[in-house]
C-alpha cells in the first residue's frame, strides 16, 4: 500500500475529490494547510504573502491503483499555473482498524475504517 499526500489548491478541492470519486477512491483525510513553493508566495501592492492557503488530501491506496490516484489528482488540480501543488507518495507498513484493532493484511482498505 502507498500514502499519496497530495498538496492542492484550495478552490480545486472539489474537481479533485470527484475526479477520485471517479476513479473508484473514496476514502481520504483533508487538511486545510499553509505553504509555499518555488514562487515563494506572492506580491499584492506593497503586501507580500509568504505562505499561501492550500488543501492537503492523505490517501492510501492499493500499489496497483496509484497511478489510477495519482492521474486523477493531476486531471482535477491542475491549472498549468504555479502553484497548482504536488504529489508525495510513501510506502505503508502497517493499517490497524482502531475499533476493532486488528491490522489490515487484505487491501482494499475497508470504507469507513
Amino acid at each position: 500500500m502507498k500514502l499519496l499526500r497530495a498538496i492542492i489548491r484550495p478552490e480545486r478541492e472539489e474537481q479533485v475529490v470527484e475526479a477520485l470519486e471517479v476513479a473508484g477512491i473514496v476514502s481520504l483525510t483533508k487538511m486545510d494547510v499553509l505553504g509555499r513553493g518555488q514562487q515563494r508566495g506572492i506580491q499584492v501592492g506593497a503586501t507580500v504573502y509568504d505562505e499561501l492557503p492550500k488543501v492537503q488530501l492523505m490517501i492510501v491506496v492499493e500499489d496497483v491503483k496509484v497511478d489510477t490516484a495519482v492521474a486523477a489528482i493531476d486531471v482535477g488540480a491542475k491549472t498549468g499555473q504555479p502553484g497548482d501543488g504536488k504529489v508525495f507518495i510513501s510506502s505503508v507498513e502497517a493499517v490497524y482498524t482502531i475499533r476493532t484493532g486488528q491490522k489490515v493484511t487484505e487491501t482494499p482498505i475497508p470504507q469507513g475504517a
